[in-house]
Parts: C-alpha cells; structure tokens; sequence
C-alpha cells in the first residue's frame, strides 16, 4: 500500500490535528441528505404567540417567573402589574406567561383598583414533570425538528445548554449520532412539545450554537439512524510536492485506510476508558473504583486533582465530595453512589452513573481489542482476504473458504469485536483474540456478565474503510488565522469567501470525503499525512498509541 507524507513543520508528522474551525461534519440522515444549516425562518403557526409576547415581560418579571416555575423561592404566585390597562395587553401577559414557562397557570385580579396577572403553579410540585400537555395542538407534529449548528462542544454538552436554557430535562432531545467537540458540526436534533419559535429565541442568547430549518414531526429521532458524516478538512502548512500530495489523495479514494477506533475512543486522561470497562468485564469492582477515583498524572482542573487527593487520603466518599464544586462528573457521580451504597456495594454506586456512560468503558475495551487484532491481522496477512478470514452476507458473518478467496477482497473482511453472538476468524487471528483475552483474565467462549448490561454480544466492523466522494484541492495563504472555506453560518450572514494570494508563503491541503457512521475521520487524516509508505508503520503507530 504506497503511502506518502505530508509533511507537517515542527509537529509530530503523523498526525497534526487541525484547528477545531478547520475541521467540519455535516451528518448525513438515513435518507441520503446532508444537513446544513440555511434557513432560520420559523414555521408559522396560528396557535403560536405573537412576536410581541415575547417583548411584554421585563427582565426582572422573567427571572421572577423562573424561579416560581423552578420552585425556587417560598412565593407561591407572581403578580405582574398591567401597565396601561386593555384587554388585548393582558391576553399578551397571560399568551406570555404560559409560552414562555411551561406549567404556569394565569389570572386576572384587581387589587386596589389595578389590575395584575397573578403567575401560580398549575399542579403544584407535579406541574414540572410535565409541561404544557394542555396546551400542544392536535394538528401539529409532537416533535421539532432542527438542525442544531455548534462550535467547540459535544453533543451531549449542547443538549444540556439547551434544556438549561429551555428549563426542561435533556432527555426529551433525541439525535442520531453524536459529534466531537473540536469541531463545527451540523446534525439533526429532535425535542418533544417545544415550538419552534421558543427555540430560534435561543439563537438570541447563546454562544457557539445556532438553531434553525425548524420543521414539526410525529416522530424522535433514533440513534444510529445516519447514513454517515460529511467531512470537510484544512490541512495546513503542508510541505511535500504536488505529486506527492495527488498520490496520497489518490490512494486515500481507491484504497482507503485501516478502519481503526480513533483516540476518542479511549478517553483524553491518564487512565484510558479501556483499562475500566476491562475492570468491570473481570467483576474487579474494587479496581473499576480505583480506577475512576485515584490520582492520576497528566493536566486536570483543580478541584478534580483535589478530590483525587482526599480520595486518597481518607477513602471517604463524603470528604472528597466536598472539594467537588462540579457533581454531575463521573467521579462525582461514582462518589454519590458510594455515599448512598456504602463502600461494600460499590456495583450499584457505580450504577448511578448513566448506563450509556457506563456501556462506554465496555466498549471502549472491545475497541481496544479490535484495534489490537486489526494490527496483527495487517501484519501476518497484508492487504488481500485469506481462507479463514470473515466477511458478511447480509447481517451474518461466514468464514471465507480456500476455493471461494479469489471472489474477495481486502475490501470485504471484517473482524470481530469480542462478545457471545459472534464469531472468530479461522487463521492465527482466530488464536491470537484468545490469548489477549485470557492475558486479560477473560474467558472469549464466556462473555455473558452476571450483570446483563455488561454482557457483550459484540459486532462486525469492516477493517478497510473508502471514502466516498471525496475531493481535495491545494490553496496558499499568508495568514495562518483567515479561514479557508466558509461554513452554513459565514454563508447566511452573508460573509464573503476569503481573497487569497496565488502566491502565498504557507500551502494547504483542503479536503472532503463521506464516511460511514462510528469510523474516524482522524484516522483517514493520518493515512493522509503518513510518515512511513508502508502500512506497517500504520499498524505500529496504532500500537504504539494504544500503550
């Protein structure tokens, strides 16, 4: 498999992460479509408030508000005074109030010959659980649809900005994938009875975010639904000649590159995520504590490294609790459980934090796994399927036989991810997935756990991945800081496209490729940029990285 270098100034050459404003994800739905964000208009709707509803509330009334909505204060009601008395200004009070802060029920009242609009709790404690059920019309679609452009943050993160803004719980978003944080991504978001023009008002206070190309349907949206992710990418400062950069690109389209799980996967901190979810699969529940909870090298915020400390020291849940002014972290969470459980339970302390969290450990050890195997496999067989190799007819996985290899290519094998529902390769690898298990003291023929959530019934992944549609051009630039592309926002604000010097002194490599769901565009960014031409190095970088 060629291979050529992009070679990239004073970084290690393998990989130099772009700028997150360099590197972009457009998701693309079950239906082929890309998503961008174009259209910031809101569905009209005669059922929904005026414009001006929102205007009529001060500050001081909306804070007033939320904190009786939140049952915040010992108020029971809010009186808001109705300046310049009519009809018409108080229906736009109680149309305000009701929008605005779901579960809040108005009345009109005269006290001393003026009239106020008295705010009150519909259903006392009960109303927040469920807002606004009274109010959503029978013709309307019970979910909004958006397309949610962000900046710098997660998805999981952005939800809960939007539910804090929203005052709701985050599980009523829905989504199909989520997106890393060092990026600019467009994705589809869904949320349960919240109208669309309650949303574009968040377009006025948040920063990084912007909400639009609202549209109501009956439907959530389901994880794993996308066909997959459009990548846009800057590569920049690049050195190499054209022909090389052609070569590589070339390669990248018709060859592809080792599907492996990118560094995400593992976790950013001292103690990757793999080392817990192996913990948890050997019932080493005292080990899984440790892991979470104790010191550990490598930049942390501080309060995290005291709490780590105290940890330590006293073993006392409480005590290291205390030094943590963020709860809603893993090891918050972890230390919350063993204050309600005891140190004696520590397998449902560690049940209160969110199973997806949780199954995120387990997967990230089969991740661990596959990359591992992917390696040797590359190593001992090269880039051709071999008897005994897996491929998938259909959703079944069949082993490859000596009469039948030539019908086959490097294209078609899958590998494993360890569990009790899948099969192994029949070759060495089929061996070498047993011996890196029980070096693990882990049994492959038993990978059902006591506790049924950690029971793994594993999967197929395809160790080559092509790109689709991918393109790639060659700019020059002076300034490392002007943007080479426009994104959907640049576009609807009008920006216009950078004017760059034919010949600037720095070059850049601006590409674009699809891909298809839970594969790593930094992987086929580093094929890209790599070092060595031989898929050797590839497989000893992945090693190296995952030590």
């Amino acid at each position: 498999m060629q291979r050529w270098q992009l070679k990239l100034p004073g970084k290690s050459q393998s990989s130099a992460p772009p700028a997150y404003s360099d590197f972009v994800v457009h998701e693309i739905g079950k239906d082929g479509r890309v998503s961008h964000l174009d259209d910031f208009s809101v569905p009209v709707d005669d059922e929904d408030p005026s414009e001006e509803t929102f205007a009529v509330l001060s500050d001081e009334d909306k804070q007033r508000l939320e904190e009786l909505q939140l049952l915040k204060n010992k108020e029971t009601s809010v009186a808001i005074e109705v300046i310049e008395d009519t009809k018409e200004k108080r229906t736009v009070i109680h149309q305000a109030v009701k929008s605005l802060f779901p579960g809040l029920e108005t009345k009109t009242e005269d006290r001393d010959g003026k009239k106020y609009i008295i705010a009150y709790h519909a259903a006392g404690k009960k109303a927040l659980a469920n807002p606004r059920k009274h109010s959503w019309p029978k013709s309307r679609g019970s979910y909004c649809h958006f397309v949610l452009y962000k900046e710098n943050k997660d998805t999981m993160d952005a939800i809960n900005v939007l539910s804090k803004f929203l005052r709701v719980k985050p599980n009523i978003f829905s989504y199909m994938g989520t997106k890393d944080k060092r990026a600019i991504t467009v994705q589809e978001i869904a949320v349960l009875r919240i109208t669309a023009q309650r949303l574009a008002h968040l377009n006025k206070c948040l920063m990084n975010f912007k909400l639009g190309n609202f549209s109501y349907k009956n439907h959530p949206l389901k994880l794993g639904e996308l066909q997959g992710n459009h990548f846009t990418v800057v590569l920049r400062n690049i050195t190499g000649t054209d022909d090389q950069i052609e070569q590589a690109m070339h390669s990248l389209r018709e060859i592809g590159f080792i599907n492996y799980y990118g560094m995400q996967r593992f976790g950013t901190t001292a103690v990757p995520t793999y080392q817990i979810g192996r913990a948890i699969l050997q019932n080493n529940w005292n080990e899984v504590m440790d892991l979470i909870l104790k010191p550990r090298p490598g930049a942390e915020k501080g309060y995290l490294v005291k709490c780590r400390e105290e940890w330590a020291k006293t073993k006392d849940p409480a005590a290291a609790l205390k030094k943590l002014p963020v709860k809603r972290c893993v090891e918050g969470q972890l230390l919350r459980g063993l204050l309600k459980y005891g140190m004696k339970n520590i397998i449902s302390a560690f049940g209160i934090i969110p199973r997806n969290n949780r199954l995120m450990y387990i997967h990230s050890y089969q991740s661990y796994v596959w990359n591992n195997m992917v390696s040797k496999r590359i190593e001992e067989y090269g880039l051709r399927a071999v008897p005994g190799d897996l491929t998938l007819k259909g959703a079944t996985a069949v082993h490859i036989e000596e009469g039948d290899v030539d019908n086959y290519t490097i294209h078609d094998v899958v590998m494993p991810l360890p569990g009790f529902d899948v099969i192994y390769p029949k070759h060495k690898i089929g061996e070498a997935y047993k011996e890196m298990l029980v070096a693990d003291n882990l049994d492959i023929h038993n990978m059902r756990h006591k506790i049924r959530d950690y029971s793994l019934s594993g999967a197929y992944r395809k160790i080559i991945i092509r790109p689709q549609n991918v393109n790639w051009e060659v700019v020059a630039y002076d300034d490392p800081r002007i943007p080479l592309f426009t994104t959907d926002l640049d576009k609807l604000e009008g920006k216009p496209l950078p004017v760059l010097p034919p010949d600037g002194k720095f070059r850049a490599l601006k590409m674009e490729f699809s891909l298809p769901p839970s594969t790593y565009a930094t992987m086929a960014i580093r094929e890209v940029l790599k070092m060595d031409t031989s898929i050797k190095n590839q497989t000893q970088l992945n090693t190296t990285w995952l030590r």
